[in-house]
């Protein structure tokens, strides 16, 4: 009898569609590259990738030579690829006409750019749903690897799960490998020659006929991208001092999972809740109820009974960001609209370029937030947002709208009213405020509404109680983000107090209090572009023209005081240098700063990212007020304040008659070079 064990080693790169340019480079540099480089001195060193499609194609456009590497191991047996859905969505999240379409489109992909068609698949965010199992059966995917806790959750223990076991759903069959909790926290955080004698520890004598494995799979962006590692793994030598000691061992054993498949039996039937990783689980729920949860957390870690138990200790469920953030929510609603419009069409108006559309739609990045996720990030949001609006003008082109209607889009309760002119869309929410939520230029391809309305959050505590260690970290090794504790921004009490509205566009006020109107079902023929919504005191007409849209108020006779009408508006640049008021042939400020005019009629809000420009204007002469507005946001990188859009406070002395506010959306005409001449 001989001890040993198999380790199958894998890891996953992603980055979002619509990530910057500069952080692509910077993750190349520090990691994809570093990481290919050291494995590719390795040949007997077997490792599996998943990089997901956007990445994949990125990284063959702008470095072929990394990609010539990859290819090379893929060729010589060295690596083992993996697939999933092709923009790296939540498979659970959409429909199954979809999640089939992605999954075959990647593993298209990785056969004609690397050779090689995926057996095994990568669950985004280890999302589980039995609901996938069909379509990843379909697609002739034959295992995926989720985590350990969701077998935990199932009941198994800890000691059993050391190779695969086999689920079934709609009498489709899929194995699924559990991922070691142990070994993602000691990858690359543990000095080398400890994470290696931790796999030596797995091993067992093999006298059931059953193998046992140690099973990894986690981001590759811990390889070099998170604070601290590129030192740690390349310039400290970890990665290669990790492989050689498991090479040299006599113990263990590297293998591909398809082999070790191939090889070995199923463990048994298993049917896996609804669950994602546990700290997923943490992240999905509302600031009080996360609160209460790491309390009971750390409770349970006090009393000694954690480790045993957690798996009887959860949260919530990945979908529960749909119900926790509007925002999220009215993006995907946005989105599975599209797809059940696409899908509709007659075959012959199916084209690839709308297929792809609705796929970067559905990349996972800007739907939640946790230490990661991107909803907190306007250029994540604004690429989904991007892909909407493009996929939404083709399949217009098609099968064309009406000009108005209404419908429950975001399966809220409360109607909205949708404006378009074929130029331009606005979304009123017809509810009692009134507001816009939803702004479309289909010239621009931008949503001008696309905002985030600042709520609790379960880190906000973090931020209050700063511990004295900021790092959270103690012993060998480094410190992994999820012990991290540290600050990009100075954050103060006031950058966290959340919102009392909704973070639309025409907010009004009369005398400081919030304006609730009613809207009465009209007459009108559905063939115009205009809609009213009423108060007590003011009566607001929205209306859209070609690349115009325009806001009316007319007060009752008995209204008095001050009233204020508030626009937040999206603004790609941000508080960045691309973006600026143009007021009276000048540039009084960008995006970021503050702006108090009095007597204004009449503002550009000019943006080099957008490649365009908001024209607004007024019938009475207005104060104004702008300035940007932050949220606090966190990152494997620490805290920081991300602005999310300009806010324009317009206010006037209450007047009889009509006031009318009007904004016109107009791509750049007159930039030489990306700059105002």
């Amino acid at each position: 009898m001989s001890r040993s064990v198999s380790l199958l080693f894998g890891v996953h790169a992603h980055q979002p569609v619509g990530n910057f340019p500069e952080v692509l480079a910077d993750a190349h540099l520090r990691c994809y590259r570093p990481f290919l480089q050291v494995l590719h001195r390795y040949p007997s060193f077997c490792f599996a990738v998943h990089i997901s499609g956007w990445l994949l194609d990125y990284l063959f456009d702008h470095y072929p030579e990394d990609m010539a590497l990859l290819r090379d191991m893929v060729m010589r047996g060295q690596v083992e690829l993996f697939g999933a859905g092709d923009t790296e969505p939540v498979l659970a999240a959409i429909p199954n006409r979809d999640r089939i379409g992605q999954i075959q489109t990647f593993s298209d992909k990785l056969e004609r750019k690397l050779g090689r068609r995926p057996q095994g698949a990568w669950l985004t965010e280890r999302v589980w749903e039995a609901t996938v199992v069909p379509a990843l059966a379909d697609c002739g995917i034959r295992y995926v690897i989720v985590d350990d806790y969701h077998f935990l959750c199932a009941g198994k223990t800890a000691a059993e799960l050391d190779g695969y076991f086999t689920t079934e759903e709609d009498e489709r069959k899929l194995d699924l490998f559990p991922i070691s909790e142990a070994l993602r926290y000691r990858l690359p955080f543990s000095p080398a020659d400890e994470a290696v004698a931790y796999i030596e520890s797995l091993a067992e004598n093999s006298t059931t006929g059953h193998g046992n494995a140690a099973i990894y799979f986690d981001d590759i962006e811990k390889f070099g991208i998170w604070p601290e590692t590129y030192q740690w793994v390349y310039e400290k030598g970890w990665l290669d001092n990790f492989i050689q000691g498991v090479l040299a061992s006599p113990i263990i054993r590297p293998q591909h999972y398809r082999d070790y498949h191939a090889a070995e039996k199923t463990r048994g039937v298993v049917y896996l809740p609804t669950t994602s990783y546990m700290e997923m689980n943490e992240w999905t729920l509302p600031a009080g109820p996360a609160n209460i949860y790491a309390d009971l957390v750390q409770q349970a870690k006090a009393v000694g009974w954690y480790d045993g138990n957690k798996a009887f200790l959860r949260g919530g469920i990945w979908k529960n960001f749909f119900s926790r953030y509007p925002e999220s929510n009215w993006m995907h609603k946005r989105m599975l609209g599209l797809s059940r419009r696409l899908a509709s069409l007659p075959e012959r108006q199916r084209s690839v370029a709308m297929k792809h559309k609705l796929y970067e739609s559905q990349a996972n990045d800007a739907y939640w937030h946790g230490l990661f996720g991107g909803l907190y990030l306007p250029h994540l949001r604004r690429a989904v947002f991007k892909a909407i609006v493009e996929l939404e003008a083709m399949l217009d082109a098609c099968a064309p709208r009406p000009t108005r209607f209404l419908e429950d889009t975001d399966l809220d309760g409360i109607e909205e009213m949708y404006l378009q002119t074929g130029k331009i869309q606005a979304v009123l929410k017809m509810n009692d405020g009134g507001i816009i939520c939803e702004l479309d230029s289909y010239l621009l391809m931008h949503n001008f509404g696309d905002t985030l309305r600042r709520q609790a959050e379960h880190y906000y505590r973090k931020i209050h109680q700063r511990e004295d260690n900021p790092h959270g970290h103690s012993g060998a090794g480094i410190a992994s983000a999820h012990e991290r504790l540290s600050f990009k921004n100075k954050i103060t009490a006031g950058d966290m107090v959340a919102d009392d509205h909704a973070r639309g566009l025409f907010v009004d006020r009369l005398n400081g209090d919030f304006i609730t109107y009613r809207h009465e079902p009209s007459s009108a023929d559905d063939s115009t572009c205009q809609t009213e919504v009423y108060s007590q005191y003011v009566k607001k007409s929205i209306a859209l023209a070609g690349n115009w849209l325009q806001v009316s108020y007319l007060f009752a006779a008995e209204a008095e005081g001050v009233f204020c009408t508030e626009i937040n508006l999206a603004m790609p640049s941000c508080d960045g240098w691309g973006g600026r008021y143009i007021y009276r042939g000048q540039i009084p400020g960008g995006f970021g700063q503050l702006l108090e005019l009095s007597a204004m009629t009449d503002i550009t809000l000019d943006d080099d990212v957008l490649g365009g420009s908001v024209e607004l204007k007024v019938s009475v002469p207005a104060e104004l007020h702008a300035q940007p507005y932050y949220s606090v946001s966190q990152s494997e990188e620490g805290f920081e304040k991300i602005m999310q859009a300009v806010t324009l406070k317009l206010q006037w002395p209450v007047m009889v008659g009509a006031l009318v506010v009007s904004l016109a959306i107009n791509a750049r005409q007159n930039v030489v070079g990306g700059h105002l001449p």
